[in-house]
Formats: C-alpha cells, structure tokens, sequence
C-alpha cells in the first residue's frame, strides 16, 4: 500500500514561547525589567520554553498524523500527475518523393527564455508523412459525378455549377491516402467566382474517412476562395482512406459549396479552375509533455517480501499501455502485472503495484496469519535478480499547458523537417494530487465506500477515474427515464484564456475511463451517461475611449483578454474559479469587465450576441444572456475597439 507523506505541524517555534513568557512577565511583574539573556530567570524561561516545545511539538503532529494513517488504511493514494497533450506539425523543407517517418520519442519543446526553462514534448503515436500526387479531378453538381481530367488538360472548367448551389463540389484524387499529413493544393483559377469575401469564401474542404466526409482544417488559402493563383493548405483527418468515385479509385478530397449563411456573400458565377497539383509538405503528431525512459533497472531483489523500489524518474505518467515490471531469470525476462492492491494475490502470482505520484514500486508483502504462519501475498523474484521497467513516461503537470505557436524547437534529429508548431494550446496537464487535497477527499471516499449512489458521489468517482477533467456535475438524464443520469465533463485546459472550441471537448479515451469506471460502481438499474455540458457561444463587441497616453492596441489585447477569462468555462466567473452552471450573462457585468480594464477611461458601448461556436453564426443582440440549468457560457470572437484618448 502506499504511503501518504505527513505534514511536518510544527507551527509554534521555541521563541514563540519565550516570546510570549516574556510578555506575561511585564503583565504580572512589571518590577522584572531585566529580560538580557544573561539574566537567571530568562535562563530558566528559556529552559521551560525547550521542554515547552517539545512536548506541543509531539502532541500536534498525532492528531494530523493518525489522520493520514487512517487514510491510507482506507486505500487512499494521491492521484498522479497529467501530462499536457498538443498536436504538432511537422513541417517540411520542401516537398519530398519519399515518405518521412517521425517515431515515437521524437522531441519537441517551447523556446528556453531567461526566465523559464524550455519545456519538452515527445510524440506518443508514430506519424508517416506520406508523399502524394494528383491522380484525378472531377465535380458533383446535384449528385451527378462528371469527370474533369481532360477539361483540366486543355482550357480550365468552372468548379461548380455556373451559379454555384450548396451541395457542389469539386473533387480532387489523390494517388494515395495521407492520414495526418498536410497537403499543398496549388491551384491556378480564373477570377470568375466574384461576389465572395475572400477572407471568409463560403466553400468547405472535406476528406473521405470510409464512412463519411471529414472536415480538413484550412492552414491557409491563398485564392481567396478559388479566385486567383495560390496555394491552399490542408490538414487532412487521420482517417483518410481511398474509395472509387465515378469509376476512378483514389484518395478523395473535395471542396464543397456551404449553405449560406446571412452575414456572408455567396458565389454570383462559378470559379474557374485552370491548372491543379498536390504534395505533401507536412504531417501532424500527437505529443505529451512527459520523458520516455527506456530500459530502467530499479534495482536487485533481497529475496524477501515487502520490497520497495524507487524510480528515478518521477512522477509517473500513466499512459493508455499499462506498465509492466520484468524480473530477471535464466532464460530471459519474466513479466510481472501491476494490481491495484495485493489482495487478491496468490503467493505464486507475478504482481507489483506503483505508486505513480511518489514513483514508488512495491511488491507482495508477507502477513502472519491467526495460526501463526506467513503467508505471502504475490511472488518474491529470487535473491539477486535484477528488475527493470522496458518502458515508461514521466513529468506531467500545469506546466506543460503551453500557448498556441509555444511549441517551436526540434530537439531530434528528424531528415528533412524545417520547422514545427503547436496550432493550437496544448490541454490536459494536471498537477500531482496534494497532501491537503487528499485529506479533502478522504472524507467523500469514506462517505461512497467505492460507490455511486448520490450525487457526490458521482462527481468524485468522475474525478478519481480521469484526473485531467477541471470541473464535472451530475444531473438528472431527464425526459421518461428516471433512471438515468448525465455526467458532464469539462477537461482540464489549464490557465490559458485562448481557448478553441474543441478543446473544451473531452477526448473520447476519457469518457470511456470515467464511464467504465462508473459503469463498475453505480446502483443496479440506474443508466450512465457521461458527455460534455452544452456550451453557449457569446461575443461581446464593446468601443473603448483609452486614457490619455494608453496605447490603443494594448488596451484591444488587454480588454479581450479580459473578456475571455471572465466568459471562461474553467477559470471565469467572479470568483475565478469557472462560469457557474446555467448562470445567465448580464450586459451590466461586461461593462463591469471592461471598465475594470487597466488603461480604460470608460466605455462607450458594449453589446452581447449569442454565438453557436460550432457554426460561428451570430443572434441578435441581448441585454441578457440566458443559459440552459446545465449549459457553460464560452467565448467567441469578441471584437472591440479602442478610441485613444
């Protein structure tokens, strides 16, 4: 089992004591007023003050202390540290014949400054950037599928229909799938496509996954939507795959014409597309802020039950692979399995348990039974025989929540890779659990006893199965089923106010480790459900009249900084601790926000709209912002304008 650190309660010093005798003596003697060490009586002061501190010393450390001990015989085990998780692109030097692997270990950091050190990622799944080429172009106008190579070969044709219908596309094959790559489409188009904005054309790029079209993120186009010369670039989905479309096998991607929307222009002509070619020019991989050590021999055994190994690394980093303890024998390793506790061990069984926060590993320990024998509860590996972990991950923490663009240095040699970037903060780093925190969560363990039956209950299950979730509510499911409840997550994004909307959506492995965690431990008959809360879009458009001598573009940053802390699903609201759930939003309080704004004489104007952030459209304007009971207000493109003074 492991074990929780006591708390060093000394909180009273020996001068604290003399101190206060001191001041008695001038209360009750005021004739005393030699109080020089060299006095007998501050002598003998000082004496009873050291047996004086001794005895508070011991008597406060036994209530605290039994406390933690109580604890651990409850099985309570500080929950170990997150490690962020980001996606970086790798991008190349120049378009390449040849596929670039970029291996698991590969490391990535921030740039180390003067006053924090470089903070370093590794990636976690192995990435292949994949070389491609135009293979076939062709277009779908009202489901019919027209081939375009050789319109493509001679004079151009025009992408969609001659005035453009939500629906049509163009199709572009690739000769190969690129999962997770980023591809370079270099287009060469007539102007014909007027009537858009070329910074938001009203087209979708989309990939084929097997099943559906997946959205591509747009890295950047440089045609103004399929108006000009120029490159667009795209991140393509790691599920790419080929499919035969008219006929022609290939990996497809398509640009397709959106539905239209009232704040943006529509195609009055179709475009026309001349010449088209594609490369790969960059891929992107999943990294955690954590070490990969391999190979680590954590000692030799004695022989004897009850042995404890420290890591040299620490804290652990727990991984979706379990950890595994290999034992030295004379025909090679053998592999022993982590349990949670030993109680179920046979005296034969190969079993280790790790404490993850302490980087701690202990094996089966011998218990002397009612008739007097021991009885051991898993295997001893023989005396002398080396242990070593193959594998395993360690660092974690708030820390590694870095910014967009934060994660810039390429550390690994990689071939032929020019540069790196995260595109968005990297979330999900979590801090290792605390003394006091536990102490906080004793009580609620003691109350569940592993159970969830009231509504406590289930959010501190919810926190105990996934320790990167920030905040998390229990409600009822609603509608006929009675039985039934709704947990929602919010994940842990850290203290970083620009948010995507995505990432304030759990990944799918931590709803699955809190619904099967849940799934063990509720009451027969009651169902699980486990998603995130409903998140309100708001976008405030706010003028501002800056002091006099206040920068304008400062004041801009500073006020929507502003107002995306305060309007956050995790560090917002007044007390800073997330916007409360189905709070409804006040004009009152933005004013409140923005007048608070260092630099801010007052504020001309400010408006609420909601705003679907998964859509980007906007409602009309709002003095109050109402929210659903269980819904979190986010915010999305605020815009304001700052008038110097």
């Amino acid at each position: 089992m492991a074990q929780l650190p006591c708390p060093d309660l000394d909180d009273r010093h020996f001068q604290d004591f003399v101190d206060e005798a001191k001041r008695f003596v001038q209360q009750r003697c005021p004739e005393w007023t030699d109080h020089n060490v060299s006095d007998p009586g501050v002598t003998l002061i000082e004496l009873f003050a050291t047996m004086v501190d001794q005895v508070v010393y011991r008597l406060n450390r036994v209530p605290d202390r039994h406390y933690v001990k109580f604890l651990e015989l409850l099985g309570l085990e500080l929950l170990p540290p997150k490690d962020a998780r980001a996606d970086v692109t790798f991008w190349l030097s120049a378009a390449l014949p040849d596929t670039v692997p970029i291996p698991v270990g590969t490391e990535v950091a921030t740039i180390r400054t003067e006053q924090e050190e470089a903070i370093s990622f590794q990636v976690i799944e192995d990435l292949e950037i994949v070389p491609c080429e135009l293979l076939h172009v062709a277009k779908s106008l009202e489901g019919k599928i027209t081939d375009c190579g050789r319109a493509l070969a001679g004079t151009g044709f025009d992408c969609f229909s001659s005035v453009p219908r939500p629906g049509d596309a163009l199709l572009v094959g690739l000769n190969r799938p690129v999962p997770r790559c980023a591809v370079a489409l270099r287009l060469d188009c007539r102007i014909e496509g007027v009537g858009v904005d070329p910074t938001r054309p009203p087209i979708v790029w989309e990939a084929w996954t097997g099943a559906d079209w997946a959205t591509c993120e747009v890295d950047r186009d440089e045609t103004g939507g399929l108006n000009r010369a120029g490159d667009v670039v795209l991140h393509v989905p790691a599920g790419h795959s080929e499919s035969v479309i008219a006929g022609e096998k290939a990996a497809w991607l398509r640009c397709r014409v959106a539905e239209a929307e009232p704040d943006r222009p529509d195609y009055s002509s179709s475009p026309m597309l001349i010449r088209l070619s594609a490369s790969t020019i960059g891929g992107t991989a999943r990294v955690g802020q954590a070490e990969v050590v391999d190979g680590e021999i954590v000692g030799f055994s004695g022989g004897v039950a009850g042995q404890r190994f420290r890591l040299r690394h620490r804290p652990v980093v727990r991984g979706p692979h379990p950890i595994v303890l290999e034992v030295a024998t004379e025909t090679g390793w053998e592999a022993w399995t982590e349990v949670r506790t030993f109680s179920d061990s046979r005296p034969i069984d190969p079993h280790f348990t790790l404490d993850a926060a302490a980087g701690e590993l202990a094996l089966g320990p011998a218990v002397r039974e009612a008739d007097g024998s021991l009885r051991n509860y898993g295997a001893i590996p023989p005396k002398g025989a080396a242990l070593r972990i193959p594998r395993y991950r360690s660092g974690g923490g708030r820390r590694g929540n870095v910014a967009r663009g934060a994660i810039s240095v390429l550390k690994s040699s990689v071939p032929y890779v020019g540069q790196v970037e995260n595109r968005a903060p990297a979330a999900g780093g979590v801090d290792a659990e605390d003394i006091e925190s536990a102490k906080v969560r004793g009580p609620i363990l003691l109350r569940s006893r592993n159970r969830a039956v009231t509504v406590e209950d289930y959010e501190e299950l919810a926190r105990e199965a996934a320790s990167d979730i920030a905040r998390v509510r229990c409600v009822p499911a609603g509608g006929d089923d009675e039985r039934a409840v709704r947990v929602l997550v919010v994940p842990a994004v850290g203290e970083n106010v620009d948010l995507g909307f995505e990432q304030l959506v759990p990944n799918e492995a931590t709803l699955a480790a809190i619904a099967g965690y849940l799934e063990e431990r509720r009451v027969i008959g009651v169902r699980v459900i486990v998603e995130p809360p409903v998140y309100q879009g708001i976008t405030v458009v706010a003028r501002l009249r800056a002091r006099r001598g206040v920068r304008a573009a400062r004041l801009t940053t500073e006020a929507l900084a502003a107002l995306h802390r305060h309007f956050h699903p995790v560090v917002g609201g007044d007390d800073g601790t997330g916007w409360p759930f189905g709070r409804a939003v006040h004009i009152g309080e933005v004013y409140s926000v923005l007048q608070s704004v260092p630099g801010t004489e007052y504020v001309e104007e400010a408006r609420i709209f909601p705003a679907d952030p998964i859509t980007g459209r906007r409602g009309k304007e709002l003095a109050r912002l109402e929210l659903g009971g269980n819904a979190l207000v986010f915010s999305y493109e605020h815009q304001v304008h700052v008038e110097e003074g």
